[in-house]
């Protein structure tokens, strides 16, 4: 009898076994590529006119977003509010002017301002320093600040590099790099921690071919008067006064100004409004049963580049993709849910904006969460996962997927996603973009990693693509391979369906093997 027994019980759970795995097979064929091109014909089209963070686009964006989580059935995320907003602000120069000795030119034609680290004011300055090209470069032995007091003065400095001058290559910073030392930023801030209170670079590109846009880039941090620092770009006319010269002086001449102090005096106006801004995150819940209080997240960011004139950039890969994936498990996590397969724990699908602009609406979220960070066992990070990567030459170009984080916080990682894979998918899983050495720095430069940095265990499941389209008008939805797609989001859905329902919460047991961001 109590062999009996035990025979039953053995194939009560075998049988659960192979009913849960025969549902995550059956949901997980909800995953189409016509119902992701169905979505992504939506977010990728030109109403959305690209999708720039704090842009109508955008707004648009997320309310379909909205609406697709709600005919879902997945509740709110945010208390009541599917979105979580959170400020914005941009500049723009209402009023500019910049004087020489009495003489006024003209904007466009003889200069222009940063409106970065500036504020409103009206000044007058005489006393000027003149530093070379303006170079901090220890490994080669250059400072042209030495010698030089600028604390409280403008530093005048020429554009670019020394003609002799062996630049390295420009470090790899993720989408958002400033360059290398040859740079304005790289200039700037060499004269501003040195005390100087602005910076005028001479350059070549005047008068302008295209006008210069008088509102700033958008930023997350209100600046403050404290913190004005002025950068302006001016013309050899205006440089040449600047240094006390009544003629125009030639390239060749400026290159053989002594360093330091010269006097003229300059008058600057300039103006400046700041414009109050909202972007969104949004999210939408599908609550766990026993487990309701522990998270997996499904993430990727539905803003891309906007529009440039009337030319808009699409984004359909970047990441329209990854949003289409993240609404497309999002219906059939849903459709599971009705037919009785709720997941264990609450799966939180979350699509971002900013990301763009710096991963902000990411860095948001993690720095004000709306579920404890610490009960939420994984991030799978979906950006950019439409297209074929046009470097990739092997013969496995339509069976793979990059993916970013299996080596990192938990050692459960690469066992749940390639147990998925070996069962379901059989992808290639590449997993190169995990090397601490990776020149692209993959591994910053999504929104898992402020997940990770945190540190909550991360996937990042992406195509590779940095060539061909990448942040051009040309990312458009007839190249997205729809039939891939479906088959690389397949795998995070059923990453993601294994995560939601084991017993345990990841290990996260793992050291971060990656240099300081």
């Amino acid at each position: 009898m109590k062999r009996l027994l035990f025979l039953s019980m053995c194939f009560a759970v075998s049988t659960a076994f192979a009913q849960k795995e025969e549902a995550a097979t059956k949901f997980a064929n909800l995953i189409t590529p016509q119902g992701l091109k169905e979505k992504l014909s939506v977010i990728a089209s030109a109403e959305m006119e690209g999708r720039e963070t704090a842009t109508p686009g955008q707004k648009r964006a997320a309310a379909y977003i909205e609406d697709q989580f709600k005919k879902f059935g997945l509740k709110p995320g945010n208390g009541e509010s599917y979105q979580q907003v959170y400020p914005v602000y941009q500049d723009e120069l209402t009023d500019k002017k910049f004087q020489v000795n009495g003489k006024v030119f003209e904007w466009d034609k003889d200069y222009n301002f940063s409106l970065q680290n500036l504020s409103s004011g009206d000044w007058t300055f005489n006393n000027l320093v003149f530093a070379g090209y303006g170079l901090i470069d220890s490994a080669k032995q250059i400072n042209d600040f030495s010698n030089l007091d600028v604390k409280g003065k403008i530093v005048i400095v020429l554009d670019g590099l020394p003609d002799n001058y062996a630049a390295p290559q420009a470090p790899q910073q993720g989408r958002r790099g400033f360059g290398g030392p040859g740079s304005a930023n790289a200039k700037a801030t060499a004269a501003r921690t040195r005390g100087a209170i602005g910076l005028i670079v001479i350059s070549k590109d005047f008068p302008k071919k295209t006008p210069t846009a008088t509102k700033g880039n958008m930023y997350l941090n209100k600046a403050t008067n404290t913190n004005s620092f002025l950068t302006a770009t001016v013309s050899e006319e205006v440089a040449s006064a600047l240094l006390g010269r009544t003629f125009k002086m030639s390239t060749a001449q400026f290159k053989e100004v002594p360093k330091g102090i010269y006097v003229s005096e300059i008058k600057i106006v300039a103006n400046k409004i700041t414009t109050d801004l909202e972007s969104s995150n949004v999210l939408g819940v599908l609550p766990g049963t026993d487990k309701k209080d522990e998270y997996v997240f499904l993430t990727g960011h539905y803003d891309h580049l906007g529009k440039r004139g009337d030319v808009i950039y699409y984004g359909a890969d970047d990441d329209g993709s990854g949003t289409t994936s993240v609404l497309q498990m999002a219906e059939a996590f849903t459709t599971a849910a009705r037919k009785g397969y709720k997941p264990r724990r609450t799966i939180v699908f979350m699509t971002v904006s900013g990301e763009e602009k710096g991963l902000w609406g990411s860095q948001y979220y993690s720095e004000h969460p709306i579920y404890p960070l610490d009960k939420t066992t994984v991030d799978l990070n979906t950006d950019m996962d439409g297209r074929v990567d046009t470097e990739r030459k092997l013969p496995d170009t339509l069976n793979y997927i990059y993916v970013i984080g299996h080596d990192k916080l938990s050692s459960e990682l690469p066992i749940i996603n390639e147990g998925a894979n070996n069962k379901y998918t059989k992808l290639t899983l590449d997993y190169r973009f995990d090397d601490p050495n990776d020149q692209n720095r993959i591994y910053y430069r999504s929104d898992h990693y402020n997940f990770a940095r945190k540190g909550v265990p991360i996937l990042f499941f992406y195509d590779g693509m940095l060539q061909a389209d990448y942040h051009k008008p040309t990312d458009t939805i007839e190249k997205i391979n729809f039939d891939l797609m479906a088959k690389r989001v397949q795998l995070v859905f059923y990453t993601g369906w294994e995560m939601a329902n084991r017993d345990n919460m990841l290990k996260r047991d793992t050291p971060l093997n990656m240099p300081a961001r």
